[in-house]
């Protein structure tokens, strides 16, 4: 079957943008074929820096011809319906035939189309697909509306051995395209696919970026093994040095040794964030003196003057890294807090000295809920967590903050303790990064984050469903991921109101924040397999608000519902609320306070009554024990004379007086079972 070759040459598209503009592209193109009839059996794409390349398989060279039937309005219709359907159709009433039906006689046409031809389709389909491509940021010509991310030297049209001409932009596609900007850039004429890839190939052009990629890593891989060492893992600097050549050539260079002194950290951050280059580590772990740099062309001289030049251009980037860390340890850590009050936090929230000081004050009251906490080295700790930000290794190395702050604490002869809450006080920032552990580092980490949701919670700076700029979302997993990896029994609301105390606000955000905290345990107990109806069922009986405590009722229902006395009180609860529910709603009042025993009639009644009267105060107990499996035990011994009940008892019988009392039995249940969950919150 023929194929469809597309290529957009263009000046280099951000590596940040490659990869989705490529499946977006097959995304669009597909959709398209789809939509026009076109089935294909394979797509596949392709970027580099330069290109954005498609093929596809497998498309028929025309379009199926289709013959359907449509049925109209019945021949004593409207005179204004038949015509509307006849030009619907686009025939004439000779053309349509009548046929008698079920309902009467009916108006018919059979229509047959021809398939278009392929090419023609293509023609369309193409180019429709590049306007709609969505591009973070995009630019145009003067004179034509279409839209790229950066200006189009060329566009490769080919259907089936022939071009396909569509006019986009300043361009009309064809048949031709250029190699390496450098190696190899004169014009490439291709006719189809495998033309297209061993043309370019020849013209020094990778076009597989899954292929650039092992390369770059297998390359950067030997050199360093060459030398003794390894290659520091990092995948985001991988894919992104992908999309930043067409030709990888990989090579090795050094670090003046002047330079090592420097934190490895901070090496490593210049290496990355200005250069682009790959960190390599000896056989213990620490950063070594060479790095790996991708050049995007082929020298004669085996990369020397390419080797040189990156190690001039590195020892300048370090020079001013070696000059900010000699700088910032000429005055302490404590000296630089001061210029907190110069730099603003949020402009209704007050400075970052200020929150400073509302983090002291909150670390130190978290600190009585954590095992080992020293007070004094949590005030000193969360004091000195956000000075570094006034340091010029950070203004420098955003990314460093923290992690420069200890090494200047560790310097200035803080304590390992108060050291280590600096540089680990911003964690844990994702689901991949490690979370504080030590009972300094835990408190500050909490007492920053806290502060953070209660002040914008306050003046209703909210995630939105698609907005979420203060990262909140984030800080609250990491709220959360801190209480329960270290099981911290912190009362969420008490610090809530501390925070909001602190913050000297009117508004009380704790009710939103708990219904905030509840979405965001769902999302981080989703994978361990807790179903979010059954935090929603512990949560809806309110006051919960230590989440080591939730969790364990939690995980005590969950293993409870799995088992056959779970399944069928969840279905006699359910049973006994909704005929609760109907019969208060038509009697116009609740049926609470305890059943009668002189009106029991039947022995499932009473017996019954004697396991909820059993069953209450031993929940009870269990649960203020904290005893949660306990309290699940309890629930269960109800099984039996629930199941009893519902099976031989009849609760909307005659007698009024014995409908009430049966009716109060089923709100004992009710009420029994709601004693460790809210079972109406649970599905299924």
């Amino acid at each position: 079957m023929p194929e469809l070759l597309l290529e957009i040459l263009s000046e280099e598209i951000p590596a940040r943008m490659q990869a989705k503009a490529a499946d977006d592209l097959k995304r669009l193109v597909c959709d398209g074929l789809k939509k026009a009839g076109l089935e294909f059996s394979n797509a596949e794409a392709y970027v580099t820096p330069r290109r954005l390349a498609l093929v596809v398989d497998g498309i028929p060279e025309k379009q199926p011809d289709i013959s359907e039937e449509r049925r109209g309005p019945s021949v004593d219709a409207p005179d204004k319906a038949i015509q509307g359907f006849l030009g619907s159709v686009g025939m004439t009433m000779d053309e349509v035939e009548t046929r008698q039906t079920e309902k009467g006689m009916f108006l018919f046409a059979k229509i047959e189309k021809q398939g278009r031809l392929a090419t023609d389709v293509l023609m369309e389909v193409l180019p429709a697909a590049l306007s709609a491509l969505p591009w973070p940021k995009s630019m145009r010509w003067p004179r034509f509306d279409q839209r790229w991310v950066r200006p189009i030297h060329s566009i490769i049209g080919l259907f089936a051995g022939g071009e396909v001409p569509f006019p986009w932009g300043a361009a009309v596609a064809g048949n031709v395209t250029s190699g390496h900007r450098f190696l190899a850039p004169d014009a490439i004429t291709v006719s189809d696919c495998a033309d297209y890839k061993s043309e370019l190939a020849a013209a020094k052009v990778m076009l597989d970026p899954n292929e650039r990629r092992d390369l770059i890593l297998a390359e950067a891989t030997k050199l360093a093994e060459a030398e003794g060492l390894t290659l520091k893992d990092d995948q985001g600097l991988l894919n992104e040095v992908t999309g930043l050549v067409e030709w990888p050539v990989v090579y090795m260079g050094s670090i003046d040794d002047d330079f090592m002194e420097v934190p490895a950290e901070v090496l490593i951050t210049s290496m990355k964030s200005h250069q682009k280059y790959f960190s390599c580590l000896d056989a213990a772990g620490n950063l070594a003196n060479r790095f790996i740099v991708v050049a995007n062309t082929e020298t004669t001289d085996a990369g020397a003057q390419v080797v040189a030049g990156n190690e001039r251009v590195l020892r300048a980037r370090l020079s001013d890294a070696k000059f900010f860390w000699d700088q910032d340890r000429k005055t302490s850590l404590a000296a630089k807090a001061p210029a907190l009050k110069d730099r603003v936090f949020h402009a209704k929230l007050g400075t970052m000295d200020e929150k400073v000081d509302r983090m002291q004050a909150l670390a130190a009251d978290i600190a009585s809920h954590v095992n080992g906490a020293d007070k004094d080295r949590v005030r000193s700790a969360s004091r000195l967590a956000k000075a570094d930000l006034s340091s010029g290794m950070v203004g420098e190395f955003p990314e460093l903050q923290g992690i420069i702050g200890r090494y200047y604490a560790v310097h200035d002869g803080e304590s390992d303790e108060v050291a280590d809450a600096i540089a680990e006080h911003y964690a844990p920032q994702g689901p991949g990064d490690a979370c504080p552990t030590k009972p300094v580092s835990i408190c500050v980490s909490l007492a920053d984050k806290i502060d953070s949701l209660v002040g914008f919670f306050a003046i209703d700076e909210k995630p939105t469903g698609s907005k979420d700029p203060f990262a909140l979302r984030r800080a609250a997993l990491g709220v959360i991921r801190l209480i329960l990896e270290n099981r911290v029994r912190l009362p969420l609301s008490k610090s809530f109101e501390t925070a909001r105390g602190l913050h000297e606000v009117s508004a009380d955000p704790s009710e939103d924040l708990l219904a905030f905290f509840a979405d965001r345990l769902k999302v981080h107990l989703k994978e361990q397999g807790t179903s979010h109806d059954h935090i929603d069922a512990v949560f809806a009986l309110g006051g919960e608000d230590d989440l080591v405590r939730l969790l364990a009722r939690v995980d005590a229902l969950k293993d409870f519902l799995f088992t056959d006395d779970g399944e069928n009180l969840l279905t006699a609860y359910s049973r006994a609320a909704n005929i609760l529910k109907i019969e208060e709603k038509k009697d116009g009042k609740a049926y609470g306070g305890d059943a009668d025993a002189a009106l029991f009639d039947q022995d499932e009644e009473k017996a019954l009554a004697g396991g909820l009267s059993d069953a209450g105060p031993a929940i009870a107990k269990a649960v203020e024990s904290e005893d949660f499996a306990g309290a699940m035990k309890a629930v269960a011994a109800l099984r039996g004379p629930v199941d009893a009940f519902f099976d031989k008892v009849t609760v909307n019988c005659d007698d009024a007086g014995l409908r009430e009392n049966r009716l109060k039995l089923l709100n004992g249940i009710r009420t029994a079972l709601e004693g460790v969950a809210d079972f109406s919150k649970i599905e299924g």
